[in-house]
């Protein structure tokens, strides 16, 4: 088992589950209210978008009711997180993970935990595949040095930000553009960078 790979896609899908469970929170809190188009708005009023660094947080959803919406959110982000949890190392976890990702972007769940969502469950689909015979060549070594830390630094930013978007809002509007690079970055560069930690380890 690739138990680098494992990590990465364990934590990911425990990300995406928790971020789409509140996002289904606040679409509950909107009641049972139809949103204005395909593309809503998480958090209701008072909540301005232009004036809070997570726009008050973005989604999409294919059912025209908040209520419903928020609680098939919920939902999705459960099982999600259950099965990041306690079946991620499974035959075909990958596949799972991926098909609750795009249900979960579907109905609420937000833009951004489905996106991480998949990117777990791409890496889920290599957890229990030999890494074969092939020696790692020199750049994968250095990639392999960079495990865990590009892990580190996408979980600490993804739940950090959090914190510092609630205490300093105009600072993380300004830095926004910088948050959103450093996920999209760190996304497959910790899928990359465990891959090549793993081909390491078995070619001791």
């Amino acid at each position: 088992m690739r138990n680098a790979t494992k990590s990465v896609a364990k934590w990911f899908g425990i990300a995406a589950g928790i971020a789409g469970i509140e996002h289904g929170y606040f679409e509950i809190l909107q009641g049972n209210t139809r949103p204005e188009s395909l593309m809503i708005a998480s958090m209701g009023p008072p909540c301005v978008p232009t004036e809070i660094w997570n726009a008050c947080e973005p989604a999409m959803t294919i059912i025209p009711n908040f209520l419903v919406t928020g609680i098939l959110a919920i939902i999705f982000g459960l099982a999600i997180l259950i099965w990041s949890i306690a079946f991620i190392q499974r035959k075909n976890s990958g596949v799972v993970l991926i098909s609750l990702s795009i249900a979960l972007l579907l109905f609420g769940g937000g833009l951004f935990p489905p996106l991480i969502g998949v990117v777990g469950g791409v890496a889920g689909l290599k957890i229990n595949k030999s890494p074969g015979d092939k020696q790692p060549g020199k750049f994968f070594q250095f990639l392999a040095r960079l495990w865990p830390w590009t892990l580190v630094i996408f979980m600490t930013w993804v739940l950090g930000q959090w914190v510092v978007g609630y205490f300093f809002n105009d600072f993380m509007q300004q830095a926004m553009y910088f948050g959103v690079l450093l996920i999209l970055t760190m996304l497959p560069l910790s899928v990359i960078t465990a891959y090549a930690y793993d081909l390491q380890s078995a070619r001791g």
